[in-house]
């Protein structure tokens, strides 16, 4: 795996603080703490983890959460009528409420994201994030997995997404490390390089 950014350090948990920081952990941090304060949070937890893979493999549900040509309360009826059909907790159909009402319905994959880091921070375990073109097999997550042990991260736990603007490829963060060997970057480094020697 290509390192752009290198720390030696060893492994260390993400400071909570670090995590929390900007709207998805603002917006996370809020819903976490409401989850504990109701004694719900391994509830909301896993259905945080649930919804997250349900945006990810569901172009439409992704569609309806981007497209800014959709009037915001049809948008907010029909990720609503998802989450009833698929038994959510009022608690998380309130909050995606929330969010769409704010209008941050775009950044909502993120702040699962950041809901996941600061629960793993705060049990005291590493997270990577992992964003590759297309969903990881077993083998591929297995291979990650190693080659994390290699660079230090034998006990990490992998919050994977998928972005096929990427074109192949992963990123891998880990805290401010920064692990990019994606096809796009390639190229957009190729491209640098290419204008350079012009």
């Amino acid at each position: 795996m290509e390192k752009r950014t290198v720390d030696s350090t060893g492994t260390t948990s993400i400071p909570i603080a670090s995590i929390a920081n900007g709207l998805a952990g603002r917006y996370a941090t809020a819903l976490y703490d409401l989850a504990s304060d109701q004694q719900k949070l391994d509830l909301v937890l896993d259905q945080a983890k649930a919804l997250s893979s349900m945006l990810d493999q569901s172009a439409d549900l992704s569609a309806v959460l981007v497209d800014r040509t959709l009037d915001i309360r049809q948008s907010t009826r029909a990720l609503i009528a998802v989450l009833d059909k698929e038994g959510f907790d009022p608690l998380i159909r309130d909050f995606v409420g929330v969010v769409a009402a704010n209008r941050r319905l775009p950044h909502l994959r993120e702040i699962l994201a950041a809901l996941a880091a600061i629960a793993a921070a705060r049990r005291g375990e590493v997270v990577a994030d992992v964003v590759s073109a297309h969903p990881l097999n077993d083998v591929q997550r297995a291979q990650l997995r190693g080659r994390l042990a290699e660079a230090g991260y034998s006990k990490v736990n992998i919050q994977e997404r998928v972005d096929a603007a990427l074109l192949g490829g992963l990123v891998v963060r880990i805290g401010a490390r920064l692990y990019d060997t994606s096809l796009r970057s390639r190229l957009t480094r190729l491209h640098h390089a290419m204008k350079g020697a012009a």
